[in-house]
């Protein structure tokens, strides 16, 4: 019995321990001031690449956000690539191409939808900017996100540069509200992992890549446009980093059903992403980065396994000592609360993920999330984002 305890205290600590403790080094790591140049005159030619399908009724508002962007407009193209969507999308894109001639904006379809990185891919061939810049439809910026954030793309070792995302519903919900919690503790965590080295999780609201920096989107057909671009970017030895100047805003689903999609559908491509990182490591095809890479792939692709081992430990053991219920009384506390569920829930989707990989489920197809219904005009223009 004395050994199924220590197996109990041990598979405890590998499925929620290592996550708090990579959370409080890189807290403390975010800091220290930036390790890189940061050049306010760094001022590049970039592309802002939006896909879309059928996105009709957000569409104009996320055209008159860019249109906004305080950037020297002979520096700067907006390419629309839409995947052959049923509505009208690019008829709203070309009449508003029409009516502001100052800004410009390509207008490209494609003949049948295949997926989010091979929309990217396509555009990609279309694209005369020296800095790549990536945001989904759905995603809005500060008139001023170019200007705050080119200027950490000056330093030659950095390949590529993410923001985080703010929500613009935080408290519709307890669900919101959850997301918010995530977020600001999931920024922090970045932001330390960047100072040490790369950050290996980028947002679709906005991810910036120098052209130099890599070849093509999901070059690894992970899923994942954006981490799995990332592993290019650090592959190729260039730094990659969250920078909290370049805030972007969008919405999150209110249910707890909205939530469990969205969460699926991203840690699915993450395991994905992380089987590769584990490959690269395998051949010694990763030369920098290992203080952040290796801490997250072993935290997503080992920690769910430990999790298993510790929940069926944990029911045996219960049934033998009752009083390790009184552990459970610890969850009283918020921090400890929120800690745990967030674990917890995070483990449980890894689970599902990796066994839907292992059947052969696929998510390479983007569909809208129940939450475009909250992009209204007064909601943007609260937060002066049109």
């Amino acid at each position: 019995m004395f050994f199924f305890v220590i197996a109990w205290l041990l598979f405890g600590f590998l499925s929620l321990g290592p996550a708090a403790f990579i959370f409080y080094y890189m807290k403390n790591k975010s800091k220290r001031s930036w390790p890189t140049k940061v050049d306010s005159n760094y001022k590049p030619r970039i592309s802002v690449i939006v896909p879309t399908y059928n996105e009709s009724s957000i569409i104009l508002f996320k055209l008159i956000n860019l249109s906004r962007l305080r950037y020297p407009k002979d520096l700067m193209e907006i390419v629309i690539v839409d995947s052959n969507s049923s509505d009208d999308t690019a008829e709203i894109v070309r009449q508003f191409s029409q009516k502001e001639p100052q800004v410009s904006i390509k207008v490209l379809v494609e003949k049948e939808r295949r997926g989010k990185s091979h929309a990217l891919n396509y555009a990609l061939n279309h694209c005369n900017g020296d800095v790549i810049i990536v945001s989904d439809a759905d995603c809005f910026w500060p008139s001023d996100i170019l200007e705050k954030a080119m200027p950490f793309l000056a330093d030659s070792s950095v390949g590529a540069i993410a923001g985080p995302k703010i929500l613009l519903n935080p408290n519709q919900t307890w669900v919101t509200r959850m997301e918010e919690g995530y977020l600001k503790s999931a920024n922090v965590l970045r932001l330390g992992e960047s100072k040490v080295g790369s950050t290996v999780f980028f947002e679709g609201g906005f991810s910036a890549f120098k052209r130099e920096a890599f070849d093509r989107f999901d070059p690894y057909g992970t899923g994942s446009d954006d981490c799995g671009t990332v592993i290019r970017v650090i592959q190729k030895n260039f730094r990659t980093m969250l920078v909290p100047e370049a805030k972007f805003y969008s919405t999150f689903p209110a249910s707890f059903r909205g939530k469990l999609g969205i969460k699926l559908r991203r840690i699915n491509q993450l395991v994905r992403v992380f089987a590769k990182y584990l490959d690269l490591l395998v051949q010694r095809k990763l030369k920098a980065t290992k203080r952040t890479v290796v801490p997250n792939t072993l935290l997503y692709l080992f920690s769910p396994i430990a999790l298993i081992v510790f929940i069926l430990l944990t029911v045996f053991l219960v049934f033998s000592f009752p009083f390790l219920l009184l552990f459970f009384g610890l969850l009283i506390i918020p921090e400890i609360r929120f800690y745990f569920y967030e674990i917890f829930e995070s483990n449980m989707l890894l689970i599902a993920a990796i066994f839907g990989i292992m059947l052969g489920k696929e998510f390479s197809i983007w569909s809208q999330p129940e939450d475009r219904r909250l992009l209204t005009k007064d909601t943007l223009r609260q937060f002066n984002l049109i």
